[in-house]
């Protein structure tokens, strides 16, 4: 049986209901099946370690800044000093040799490939996180200060991408569009994986009684942010005037400034985290997911179609998508979506099927199997 280290700068096993937290569980737990594997992370809680579960704690604002001070320094990505623990690198570089192979969860745990290491290598990246970061300084005004940070990330993560394409055994992508912009000659180490979703339930039922827009995603992240301010200031406004009593509901973490400002509008309701969404799906209307920034696949589609709830995107976000999605190039066509789907019946249902067929390959009992090839061969 192979030792496998699992490297993830997230705790899998916290509370935290995100993306990154949930897959690298998933994996984790397929990881167990098959190996004797090691996990490491970093977390506060430290209580909750045990045999084969190592959790070192998070550095002090202190020791972040000079991290990130050294990051810079040695031009690599500041998320790197944030996410850097000196103890968790020690650990590593004195115990790599004991393992056949270590699995190093998102861009940011690459920092912790160690010297001289000869057993297999993989890194799940997901997504080309320079394009985002550029997207970012793109999409923000010149006179906030954020600007000009992403835009110095975008290209120091872009050399850290490079770094990884090279020095990795294998890498994984979730997008067949962000895999056609790697260089061919590492294509042989690309392994494109669809993101997965646990169940399929056909909770969405088409009324003309439906009156709310939702959207998932955690607003600490400011394309989720940005798009969810853009359409209350400029779309909610216009869909009021076709339809009155519509209201924008969103699920998932906000900063509790956030939530106060945006509030104010009685047509809009925050509901944070959520673990279980029947309840929400139903009286929808649609999922949103209107980003003007946005790499990869978007999880929060695939958590509206696994209900069979329609989606209105952005083009951004509806290439890897075909036409299971409604999408849209401006924003008087999205709004006559929406409308559409308020009045169609036939429309909407259409785009149910369509949603749950396409979903269908995203299962996770599919996707495991892919994980099992990639970590047997």
């Amino acid at each position: 049986m192979k030792k496998i280290l699992f490297i993830s700068t997230r705790n899998p096993y916290s509370n935290r209901y995100s993306g990154d937290v949930i897959g690298s569980k998933k994996i984790v737990n397929t990881l167990k099946k098959i190996s004797n594997l090691d996990i490491l992370t970093i977390d506060d809680n430290q209580n909750l370690s045990s045999n084969n579960f190592y959790i070192f704690k998070k550095p002090s604002f202190f020791s972040k800044i000079i991290h990130i001070v050294k990051s810079l320094i040695f031009l690599k990505p500041l998320q790197f000093g944030f996410f850097y623990s000196n103890e968790m690198q020690k650990f590593i570089n004195d115990n790599a040799s004991n393992y056949d192979l270590i699995f190093f969860y998102h861009i940011r745990a690459s920092q912790y490939l160690p010297n001289n290491f000869y057993g297999k290598t993989i890194i799940e990246i997901g997504d080309l996180y320079s394009s985002n970061y550029m997207q970012t300084f793109d999409n923000l005004n010149v006179l906030n200060p954020l600007k000009y940070i992403y835009l110095l990330e975008s290209f120091l993560v872009k050399r850290i991408e490079n770094e990884i394409l090279r020095k990795f055994d294998k890498i994984i992508f979730f997008s067949k569009q962000e895999i056609k912009k790697i260089d061919k000659q590492f294509l042989n180490k690309v392994i494109h994986m669809n993101i997965s979703i646990e169940n399929i339930k056909k909770k969405y039922r088409y009324s003309k009684n439906n009156k709310k827009i939702l959207f998932i995603g955690n607003l600490k992240y400011l394309p989720n942010i940005l798009a969810v301010k853009n359409f209350i200031k400029l779309i909610l406004p216009k869909l009021k005037k076709k339809i009155p009593d519509i209201r924008l509901e969103i699920i998932g973490e906000v900063s509790n400034f956030d939530k106060f400002l945006l509030s104010k509008n009685k047509n809009v309701k925050f509901w944070g985290a959520q673990k279980n969404l029947d309840k929400f799906i139903n009286g929808s209307i649609c999922g949103l997911a209107n980003l003007k920034i946005a790499t990869g696949v978007q999880g929060k589609i695939l958590s509206y179609m696994s209900y069979g709830l329609p989606v209105v995107c952005s083009k951004k976000v509806a290439h890897n998508f075909d036409k299971h999605v409604l999408s849209y190039s401006e924003e008087n066509e999205m709004i006559n979506k929406i409308f559409k789907l308020k009045n169609s019946k036939k429309l909407s249902d259409q785009i149910s099927k369509k949603s749950l067929r396409f979903i269908n390959s995203f299962r996770w009992k599919k996707i495991e199997k892919n994980y099992l090839k990639i970590i047997k061969n």
